[in-house]
């Protein structure tokens, strides 16, 4: 909190009071230093592709090799389906939101440690360098889905009405790595092998996630052991994923449970990431 008391010079001093430590973020406080955050989100944009000879295509790169790889491997050795949909266009689809949350969330985890230097010299509110973490990678998701028009047009694939609801899956997803990255970023400052989980952490992510083969699959191995459908929403990006491929493709709708699901999930990371990262910030100064 701020407030000003003024002199018989007409002078302004400007007091900092420690919020108590279970407050979440002051939402007018962010929106005050929104001009620190459009720096940082630029700032990271620029670093990730310093120097760099491919630059921004390797936003398309990533996602388009990591496809051929699937669609060999999984697509015609493995053959684990596609709902219908050509898996090329089936895993690329997927691949879109998943790489937006897997970068957020890698992003965010080491955004506090990274930012040690602009931590220990000004005030500001420390939410803003997770959240510009994250919102970076809406920049590699924008240049990547330039690569979604020539697919769906050799695929003869086109989206429905129900194109319009992406945009909110999108969001979903970035409320569910935004979340988990707070809690990633608290912990990585004060525990620093943290950081060795991160890996791992997104790679299991991936196999528990409907990226590689349908949501369909799960679902029957769910009815097998007697356990209902919402389960699968636990994980909040199976509702992204799936999602998306709903709105853009037309394959079958997942579960409105495994959507309630992943949606209350994806908020319950966040809001519990917020109170914990606004708890452990008052120590970021001294630990990073």
């Amino acid at each position: 909190m701020t407030g000003d008391a003024g002199g018989s010079s007409g002078d302004s001093v400007m007091v900092i009071q420690a919020s108590p430590a279970w407050a979440l973020s002051n939402p007018r406080e962010l929106w005050a230093y929104r001009e620190l955050l459009y720096f940082l989100v630029w700032r990271d944009i620029k670093v990730r592709y310093k120097q760099s000879v491919l630059g921004a295509a390797w936003a398309v790169l990533q996602p388009a090799m990591t496809m051929v790889v699937f669609t060999i491997f999984f697509g015609r050795l493995a053959q684990v389906g596609s709902d219908g949909v050509p898996y090329p266009i089936f895993s690329f689809v997927a691949l879109l939101p998943w790489t937006f949350f897997a970068q957020g969330l890698a992003g965010s985890a080491n955004s506090v440690v990274g930012s040690a230097n602009l931590i220990t010299k000004i005030y500001f509110p420390r939410l803003i360098i997770p959240v510009a973490a994250v919102a970076a990678g809406v920049v590699d998701l924008a240049i990547a889905s330039v690569l979604l028009l020539p697919l769906m047009t050799y695929f003869h694939v086109w989206p429905g009405p129900t194109a319009l609801v992406a945009p909110l899956l999108l969001l979903m997803g970035f409320v569910a790595s935004l979340g988990a990255g707070l809690w990633l970023a608290a912990l990585n400052a004060s525990y620093r092998d943290v950081r060795h989980v991160f890996p791992f952490l997104i790679q299991m992510w991936l196999f528990v996630t409907p990226v590689i083969y349908p949501t369909s699959r799960v679902l029957a191995l769910l009815r097998q052991v007697g356990l209902p459908a919402w389960v699968l929403g636990l994980n909040p990006m199976v509702g992204v994923v799936e999602g998306f491929r709903w709105s853009l493709l037309g394959t079958p709708a997942p579960p409105g449970g495994v959507m309630a699901a992943s949606a209350a999930v994806a908020l319950l990371l966040l809001v519990t990431g917020a109170a914990y990262f606004r708890r452990m910030e008052r120590s970021f100064a001294d630990v990073v």
